[in-house]
């Protein structure tokens, strides 16, 4: 597999490798429209010239999964301006917060380019070629923008290729958001680096039946949208590859794909080192092989740390504290936590920031708590919080009543010492707040609860 020295360097190699072969196809009034690398190349060519012209030194791009939208993307970049990938369902106040901070002079939303009025500051100007910044998903804290560029993505990408190759035949469905990192290596760029055809999907509405339509080979999803596929039995024939990432995906799913035939990988990484680092490529999809340009090691308590210096993060955006506190001498502190099994593969436990600390010194690792929880009464819409010191369940009303939760979960309580037993459970009417990529948003759901 070939290394791309950032996005002009994939769009000139594939040009000439791929000219007439498909690079994205995608909904168009009903069929199918195909476009060849050499048209992405020059659609790409032709927008970088306009958005040069138009001298914007940084650039907002509402990522509603379009072709035209990937062109803006690759346009800004190759147009030498900082380009900030933003969430297409986010709402008109998160929006502008997203632009201030970024000091997006222009945004381009839907097909429409324009300009905002605000000015980028002279020192940020200086090193903005090539940067693209993507926000966190914010599960445990607030959004943070992360600086990327051009070249840490094509690295990311020819890492995981090197894991887990692609042929220039295949075709994978693109149904996660490009404006988070895992959606934009591993559903854009992974496919495009191997010179395959990247299939736009039509948006949540089609879900069900984007499979059918499109009949891709590979597909990268988040496993709440593989539990969908499942459920639904969506998935085609030719479908004969998943990577599943960006969160905890539990087991009976991942052993479901493999009973049917598919091959099933887990992939680990963060928006700082530019997507996965980790990705599994043997029988047991939980256990993940380090990534060729990565080194990982684990402190005395599991956390693992990453040193991938041709992928890792510039720095967290106007942030320069935030940075230094977790990129440490060219070592970023992920707070995940870790181990290595005797065969050297690595398996995820949990997050530091997904534990919750009693005063006694106990602790829940969240993610194992609320599996057990989600297997009992049969919902993922439930979180485990501290209040007033103690776990209380937090859950979207299904008509269960307080009394009938409790009784569900008692055997799983009894597993537990009276100190980190549910006290108490609390009913949302509306689901939980979650990321993009099905995460919940724990800050945001215990500022809720209060």
């Amino acid at each position: 597999m070939e290394r791309y020295n950032g996005f002009n360097g994939l769009l000139e190699s594939q040009k000439e490798k791929f000219g007439a072969s498909p690079a994205f196809r995608y909904d168009k009034n009903g069929t199918i429209e195909t476009v060849t690398y050499r048209q992405w190349y020059d659609d790409v060519h032709k927008e970088a010239a306009l958005l040069k012209e138009a001298g914007s030194a940084c650039n907002a791009v509402v990522c509603d999964g379009s072709y035209a939208s990937v062109c803006v993307i690759f346009a800004s970049v190759l147009a030498g301006a900082q380009t900030v990938l933003l969430e297409a369902l986010q709402s008109a106040e998160e929006r502008q917060e997203a632009l201030r901070f970024t000091d997006a002079e222009a945004v381009w939303i839907r097909g429409n380019y324009t300009k905002t009025g605000l000015v980028m500051d002279p020192e940020e100007q200086k090193d903005r070629s090539g940067r693209i910044l993507f926000f966190t998903s914010g599960t445990t804290s607030r959004s943070r923008a992360v600086v990327l560029s051009d070249v840490s993505l094509m690295n990311s990408a020819w890492n995981g290729g090197m894991m887990l190759a692609m042929e220039p035949s295949d075709t994978l469905l693109c149904v996660l958001p490009l404006s988070h990192v895992f959606g934009f290596v591993c559903s854009l760029l992974w496919p495009l680096s191997f010179g395959a055809c990247t299939a736009l999907s039509r948006g949540p509405r089609h879900y069900i039946d984007d499979c059918a339509w499109f009949k891709p080979t590979v597909v990268s999803a988040v496993p709440t949208l593989l539990q969908f596929f499942l459920k639904y039995n969506v998935m085609n024939e030719e479908l004969h590859t998943i990577l599943v990432g960006a969160g905890d995906c539990p087991k009976e799913v991942l052993d479901a794909v493999k009973q049917s035939g598919r091959r099933i990988s887990f992939g680990y990484g963060m928006t700082e080192t530019s997507s996965g680092v980790a990705i599994s490529v043997g029988d047991d999809p939980l256990a993940m092989a380090v990534c060729p340009d990565d080194t990982i090691t684990l402190t005395e308590d599991g956390e693992i740390l990453i040193q991938a210096p041709t992928c890792v993060m510039q720095g967290y955006y106007k942030d320069p504290e935030g940075t230094e506190a977790v990129l440490k001498d060219g070592v970023l502190h992920t707070g995940d936590l870790g181990k290595f099994d005797e065969k050297g593969c690595l398996h995820i436990l949990g997050r530091k920031k997904e534990v919750l600390v009693f005063a006694d010194g106990t602790k829940i690792y969240l993610p194992e708590y609320e599996a057990q929880l989600t297997a009992v009464l049969d919902t993922t819409e439930l979180a485990v919080i501290l209040r007033q010191g103690k776990p209380v369940l937090v859950m979207q009303n299904n008509g269960m009543s307080r009394q009938e939760v409790l009784e569900k979960t008692a055997p799983v309580m009894k597993k537990y010492s009276r100190g980190r037993q549910i006290t108490d459970v609390l009913f949302m009417d509306n689901r939980l707040p979650r990321t993009a990529s099905g995460k919940i948003r724990r800050w945001q759901l215990q500022k809720e609860i209060g």
